[in-house]
């Protein structure tokens, strides 16, 4: 079955160790240690200085991807992060020009291919089984959940596919979550409020029943990014596996679990297999009591909850010498997950409105792919004139929990902060080009979003969101050509010069 939105060629990647076999074959893309790392804290300090990027405290950089083979306390477990930590290696994965990525997303959204579920004995994620009725059984000498600072509550999986369906309709939904290990078959999940499963779960709970949930870790890319696509876009019973198997032009396969009535990515490196149990909850740094749960897209180290729900595990499943993925959290990988199908949502809600106008849009990596997007808008007549600021209104329609747009003319490049920055101050007016929208929702996550930080903001998590627009109004343009340079052949001066 072949993907009919785009015409590219066939990509290698079709699960973890495909894609990391790929970029072993790109140089720059992936390094690894056969140096014996501690999960606590020491792995995710040795990356942040290798390739994390994004938020991360300095210094860090964009750098490669970095597989760990001699992890303490774990022989025959590897680790894996920042296989998505750049915008140019999502790219390379996804086969697809890294400035075009969001409409790869928008398009796979449009063109959705439904998983299919395959037989047991055809699944390598179920090599191995590891029953948690057994005695010995303990999730903790199981799997190196890293710990990502010092002062976290405890050990977090931080690249679950955790995947649940609706107790009443039947439909699935896959998503990312936070996920701290608390005893020898416990994990609590933060849900943000207004996620599927979250919904899902409130249901279940309702007719006081737990909900089946699978956690699939090391995963094909694609599974990765299309699992954090967000309402609108993909509202209440769209199953984001439909969008990866767009992205790969084939569907993801699945397996029936060993112990749940749930399934799992039959091609997943481990698979863990549980109940949220209703009406259970246990604070998150109860281990620890640090007060801190682990760092977040925003660059800080958010608190930890009071009460969080409970996941049961009832069986650990894996391929054989299993591959544990592991992000940071203000890491340039995050960007990327919530990025680009935030730039998705937004190109899609503003070309059904105004076909034409918006040209492309950056989540930009400063905001973790979510507080702050550039949209790069063409007014082509005067009567376009003020749909920009319509667009960025429906870009906050688009994700809801974006707080900043900056509006730029198509001469500008969105990707480049300094040509962004060069539009602000050579094309905006702070009293007449910033439009404030006081006491909206956004994101819990972003500290300056409490009464204490503003008297103005009554509740933690909202914010007045702002619009930039840095364009330039469309009677005066022609002032405002930037100054063009002789096309030349650079290659005949510098053979070498890409």
């Amino acid at each position: 079955m072949k993907n009919t939105t785009h015409s590219k060629k066939e990509s290698p990647v079709h699960d973890l160790r495909s894609a990391i076999d790929f970029l072993q074959t790109l140089p720059g893309e992936f390094v690894e240690t056969n140096v014996e790392v501690d999960p606590e804290a020491e792995l995710s300090g040795v990356y942040r200085y290798v390739g994390a990027g994004g938020t991360c405290e300095r210094p860090t950089r964009k750098g490669p991807a970095m597989m760990f083979n001699n992890v303490k306390g774990y022989p025959g477990v590897r680790v894996v992060t920042g296989i998505l930590s750049t915008r140019e290696r999502t790219g390379h994965l996804l086969n697809c020009e890294p400035e075009k990525l969001g409409f790869l997303l928008k398009d796979s959204v449009q063109n959705p291919i439904p998983p299919v579920t395959i037989e047991r004995g055809q699944a390598v994620c179920q090599e191995v089984i590891h029953l948690a009725s057994d005695p010995d059984f303990d999730l903790r000498t199981l799997l190196p959940a890293p710990t990502n600072t010092e002062e976290d509550a405890g050990p977090y999986f931080t690249m679950g596919m955790c995947y649940a369906s609706d107790p009443e309709t039947g439909e699935s939904n896959i998503t990312i979550h936070r996920l701290c290990v608390q005893s020898r078959d416990e994990l609590t999940m933060w849900l943000t409020p207004g996620r599927h499963i979250d919904a899902f779960r409130q249901k279940a709970e309702a007719a006081g029943k737990p909900l089946p949930i699978s956690i699939s870790i090391g995963v094909d890319p694609a599974i990765s990014i299309a699992a954090c696509f967000e309402p609108p876009t993909t509202p209440l019973g769209y199953d984001e596996l439909n969008v990866a198997g767009a992205l790969r032009g084939y569907p993801v396969e699945l397996v029936n679990g060993i112990t749940i009535n749930e399934k799992a990515i039959a091609h997943a490196e481990i698979v863990i297999e549980g109940e949220l149990l209703p009406n259970v909850r246990i604070r998150e740094d109860q281990n620890t009591n640090t007060g801190k749960a682990m760092p977040e897209f925003p660059g800080y180290t958010g608190e930890s909850k009071d009460e969080l729900p409970v996941i049961k595990i009832k069986a650990i499943t894996h391929r054989k010498n299993p591959i544990l993925q592991t992000t940071l959290g203000p890491s340039g990988e995050h960007v990327n997950l919530a990025g680009i199908p935030t730039e998705a949502s937004i190109l899609d809600m503003v070309e059904r409105a105004m076909p034409g106008r918006l040209l492309n849009v950056y989540a930009h990596n400063s905001g973790g792919g979510k507080l702050l997007a550039v949209l790069q808008f063409k007014k082509s007549s005067i009567n376009d004139e003020g749909r920009q600021r319509q667009a960025a209104l429906l870009a906050f329609s688009a994700f809801p929990e974006l707080k900043h747009v900056i509006l730029v003319d198509e001469d500008v490049d969105l990707f480049d902060t300094d040509d962004v920055l060069w539009a602000m101050q050579t094309r905006f007016q702070g009293d007449i080009d910033t439009i404030n929208i006081p006491g909206v929702r956004c994101h819990p996550l972003d500290p300056s979003q409490t009464p204490e930080f503003s008297p103005h903001l009554l509740q933690v998590g909202t914010s007045c969101k702002v619009i930039f627009d840095c364009t330039v109004p469309f009677h005066l343009k022609h002032h405002f050509e930037r100054s063009k340079f002789k096309k030349v052949d650079v290659k005949r001066f510098l053979p070498d010069f890409k």
